[in-house]
């Protein structure tokens, strides 16, 4: 066997391997609590802040993704008719719309509410992780 544990898949636990799923509410990493607690070097308070936070952005991404199916069901349901059903059609765009807007705000708040509960320091550190593609939103 290769160079590492059986359960080594070449990264660190938090990070994403090849053909993993992003199921991380969103940040780019698979573990963002546990990777974000390490490189912040968080409190055990603010982990427990941060943890709600990525929860209720997680639910936010879910119920996203419920939209994208509605929506491409209501695309599918305009073009399968003889004739082109615009009204279908447009249901689905704003599905997507209303959907993207209610997840830009809940970004936003999450974004928000971590910039509170962090130090000048750990802002700094969060700010490097964004701009280096580290951390993705």
């Amino acid at each position: 066997m290769g160079g590492g544990p059986p359960w080594h898949h070449g990264g660190p636990p938090w990070g994403r391997g090849p053909g993993d799923p992003d199921d991380g509410g969103g940040f780019g990493v698979k573990r963002p609590l546990r990777f974000l607690a390490w490189k912040l070097e968080l409190e055990e308070e603010q982990v427990a802040k941060l943890a709600t936070i990525l929860d209720e952005l997680k639910t936010e991404r879910a119920q996203a993704s419920v939209d994208n199916r509605r929506s491409i069901g209501a695309f599918a349901d305009a073009v399968e008719g003889g004739t082109f059903d615009e009204e279908k059609a447009k249901a689905g765009g704003d599905t997507r719309v209303k959907s993207a807007e209610r997840l830009r705000e809940a970004v936003f708040q999450s974004l928000s509410k971590i910039h509170a509960i962090l130090d000048d320091e750990q802002r700094k550190k969060l700010a490097y992780l964004l701009r280096t593609g580290t951390l993705s939103i």
